[in-house]
């Protein structure tokens, strides 16, 4: 490359990289630098100058004027030096030019080698500089390629990566499609050197931070976080102004704000229209748990709570009609329930609640191990204590539990004992 080019080069490099004309610069002499080294020795002392006003690289191998030349890398007699300068002295430091392409071939190979990896290092400098910031924030990106790591993103200059572990379960990315995710890591050096993630809590947290004006503010708090991506969240949020609603703020009026989060949180399409397979629970907070279960826990509703101070369990009891609802599909709503409250949620409907009154029937549950279910359906059949299922054959238990022959003689073994203790 001719000297006259070097500035137009260094101009559009910086405005490429993002970086200013001083690190490029400065990558250039470096890397200049070391490749003179390679040609002269190690113990050459080397000055490579840039001028900014013509574009032009200046490279001097320096040396020092001695009477007696002892090492030919570092000093010069003062009879070639003053073929150079007549009027230089022993002890003077001269520079003897030398051109660019005097380097030879290999040095030029260096000198892009050493440039290209000093602007990488400086890249990523900058990188790290922008983004350790935006450590738990959300970016925005598109999809551009894929690893065996995972969904690498392009998010402005630089790469993010998704790795699977935090992906929501059913999501498909498509190369191109842009998406938002949460930045969970940062680092210096590391390829690539953001990581981010979509199924993470607070990903949703910030969704809403982001979309409800009345959180930026400070008026309205999300105080709780519960999430199984691609399924469903509960959030739990409160108000420090009496007249501002935080649940209806946080859904918008005919769910806009909501929907806008809810279209982010689900990617996966079904022809040409989006499936909304996560869903939103906005439930109102309540410093009392006991309190606090009862929203927590919609959209079934409560009849009851039974407090366990000493071992931060809530007994709750629903509407037979609700149980299943509280409940949930594989227990999720109670799961996710008893995260948002942080206290362990055992659910009962008012009749397995009203069968657990009668000590006797508690007895039988707590020797025999019997699930309430099952134990119901003894009691349906008149077997309410320990003493009547001792009594009934083990065929008429097997029929009415399910439960094998075995299981039925073991569970009669355990309740003879109880008896005769």
């Amino acid at each position: 490359m001719h000297q006259s080019e070097l500035k137009k080069v260094i101009e559009t490099l910086s405005k490429e990289k993002g970086l200013s004309k001083e690190i490029v610069v400065e990558a250039l002499v470096e890397g200049i630098k070391t490749a003179a080294k390679k040609k002269f020795g190690n113990k050459a002392k080397i000055d490579v100058r840039f001028d900014e006003e013509h574009g032009n690289i200046e490279i001097y191998r320096l040396k020092e004027v001695v009477d007696k030349v002892e090492n030919p890398e570092t000093e010069i007699s003062i009879d070639e030096a003053s073929k150079m300068a007549p009027d230089v002295k022993i002890g003077d430091i001269i520079g003897e030019k030398i051109e660019l392409q005097d380097l030879g071939r290999i040095a030029a190979q260096i000198v892009k080698q050493l440039f290209s990896q000093r602007l990488r290092l400086a890249e990523k400098q900058l990188i790290y500089e922008e983004y350790k910031h935006k450590l738990g924030d959300i970016v925005s990106g598109y999809v551009h390629r894929f690893d065996k790591r995972g969904v690498i993103l392009a998010v402005g200059r630089a790469e993010a990566l998704l790795p699977e572990e935090e992906q929501v379960p059913g999501e498909k990315y498509i190369r191109g499609h842009r998406l938002k995710a949460l930045v969970i890591e940062v680092y210096r050096q590391q390829e690539p050197q953001i990581v981010v993630s979509r199924s993470h809590p607070a990903f949703v947290k910030k969704l809403f931070e982001k979309e409800v004006p009345e959180i930026q503010e400070g008026i309205v708090q999300i105080k709780a976080i519960a999430r199984e991506p691609g399924s469903r969240t509960k959030i739990a949020v409160t108000s420090n102004n009496p007249n501002i609603d935080p649940v209806g703020a946080c859904i918008g009026v005919r769910g806009s704000r909501i929907s806008v989060i809810l279209e982010e949180l689900n990617l996966t399409t079904r022809g040409d229209r989006r499936e909304f397979r996560e869903k939103i629970d906005v439930v109102l907070w309540d410093p009392d748990p006991a309190k606090f279960v009862y929203n927590a826990l919609a959209p079934a509703e409560c009849s009851r709570v039974i407090v366990d101070e000493a071992n931060k369990t809530l007994e709750v009891v629903v509407p037979d009609d609700q149980l299943s609802l509280a409940i949930g599909r594989k227990g999720e709503n109670v799961r996710l329930a008893s995260k948002l409250v942080g206290w362990r949620i055992d659910i009962l409907s008012e009749t397995q609640y009203l069968r657990r009154q009668e000590p006797e029937f508690l007895k039988l549950l707590k020797v025999t191990g019997l699930s309430d279910e099952i134990a119901g359906y003894l009691y349906e059949a008149g077997i309410k204590d320990l003493k009547t299922l001792v009594e009934t054959s083990p065929e008429k238990i097997a029929e009415l539990t399910k439960l094998s022959l075995d299981e039925v003689q073991q569970i009669i073994e355990k309740a003879k004992k109880e008896i005769s203790a």
